[in-house]
């Protein structure tokens, strides 16, 4: 992972973000709720940027902030994204209705992993992002990447879960061992999988980037 001087100087370099982007920047940093962290996100949006997808489906709202991202990066594209706990269901869709941008959305309220119908109906897809609960990650990416259209890109954040994949023997607690395993394992997973081309890239919590052979 970067060290902690090299990402201070790497975040002081992004440009302001809008005051509706950094008002969820400090609302999430406040209520500890999970947002991809500055200079990852950049790194996604600029892969958005270069492969204007017209649909993207987002696999973890929290309370919307990647979504509108990448609808303002993006403003040709239409995002379905989908969450499961009520409040941040509900905080994304006063933050979508403030920011101009709801008509490029669709949030749909429940579990990813008993909402493919739905979103079936919805697809395909160009682009898709994995950012919610991360033991379920090769889940996500089984059910969902047979929506995804030829030379559609996959994007999944936290692989690097702050370096503890590679620090196993340090951790105490049961429960994190446990997950950091699973991450582990789809990690190994991805890398192998013969039909993407996938990259890591060490910034943010880890960004994994599969894109289709």
């Amino acid at each position: 992972m970067l060290n902690d001087e090299l990402i201070t100087y790497m975040q002081k370099l992004i440009p302001n973000r809008t005051n509706l982007f950094m008002e969820m920047e400090e609302y999430a940093r406040e209520n500890r709720v999970p947002i991809m962290e500055l200079e990852g996100i950049e790194a996604m949006l600029q892969i958005v940027r270069i492969q204007q997808p017209t649909k993207i489906l987002e696999i973890g709202t929290a309370i919307g902030y990647s979504a509108l991202r990448m609808a303002e990066a993006c403003p040709s594209a239409h995002i379905v994204t989908l969450e499961r706990d009520q409040e941040r269901y509900e905080k994304a869709e006063n933050y979508f209705a403030r920011s101009g941008m709801g008509d490029q959305i669709t949030l749909i309220k429940g579990d990813a992993l008993e909402q493919e119908d739905e979103v079936r109906l919805l697809g395909d897809y160009d682009m898709i992002f994995i950012d919610a609960a991360k033991g379920q990650y090769k889940k996500f990416f089984e059910i969902y990447s047979q929506y995804l259209n030829d030379a559609g890109v996959i994007i999944t954040d936290n692989v690097l879960f702050k370096g503890l994949v590679y620090e196993k023997a340090e951790i105490e607690k049961k429960r994190i061992r446990n997950l950091v395993q699973k991450i582990d394992q789809f990690n190994q997973w991805l890398m192998e999988n013969d039909r993407y081309h996938t990259v890591i890239l060490p910034i943010g919590d880890g960004v994994a980037i599969s894109r289709k052979k």
